[in-house]
């Protein structure tokens, strides 16, 4: 199960916050880091002390801090495009000017001198993103748009580029659960992967378990 924290940093609590934990409003965080003040995060429904946020919590030795699930999520798709400079760039100026924001982006090279990419939005923009990438794709001299809705599990804690291992446990244990991973994203303190809808919360308990074990 959840184990509470007692202590969390500012940029964990962040990405928590960001990641759709509601726990915070990031600019709460934004606040408290930048004043440097400490926040605490009390549960709505008890009495019970909360979690301390501050600076630099105490290096424990469990590494995460929390696993985020989100469900609201699209990838959209351009298949076959030329393998030529700049157009990524074309596809993401263009989202960006309608104020539609990318969470996760992934290219990859095809045969024939073409290439992919997939990126996701929240479910709320889905049509607008594919109204941008529908007028694009004949200019991109795209193959093919595909849309379809996925989910986001993540897990947050700091230290998780120096700690390899981390990556390593969630993944193995959703291969265990022989739930497919579609897209990995990673930053310097968040894994996330993209999944099956119908597999996010047995993906969301395997893992919790992988790290509470």
């Amino acid at each position: 199960g959840t184990r509470k924290l007692e202590e969390i940093t500012y940029d964990e609590m962040l990405e928590l916050a960001s990641l759709g934990a509601q726990v915070l409003h990031n600019r709460s965080v934004e606040m408290a880091k930048k004043y440097n003040v400490p926040l605490e995060v009390l549960s709505s429904l008890t009495e019970a002390p909360g979690t301390v946020i501050k600076e630099v919590a105490k290096v424990e030795k469990m590494l995460i801090k929390g696993v985020a699930k989100d469900d609201a999520v699209t990838r959209i798709s351009l298949i076959g495009l030329a393998d030529v400079p700049g157009i990524a760039f074309r596809i993401f100026s263009a989202l960006a000017a309608r104020k539609i924001n990318v969470d996760i982006i992934l290219q990859s090279v095809g045969r024939d001198n073409t290439k992919d990419i997939s990126f996701t939005v929240a479910d709320s923009q889905r049509e607008e993103a594919m109204e941008v990438v529908n007028q694009l794709k004949g200019a991109l001299r795209a193959k093919d748009v595909a849309c379809d809705g996925v989910s986001k599990v993540s897990v947050v804690g700091a230290g998780m580029e120096s700690n390899p291992g981390v990556a390593a446990m969630m993944f193995e244990a959703l291969a265990e659960a022989n739930i497919n991973i579609q897209m990995i994203a990673t930053s310097e303190i968040k894994i996330s992967v993209l999944i099956e809808r119908e597999d996010s919360l047995r993906a969301m308990r395997v893992v919790h378990e992988a790290f509470a074990g």
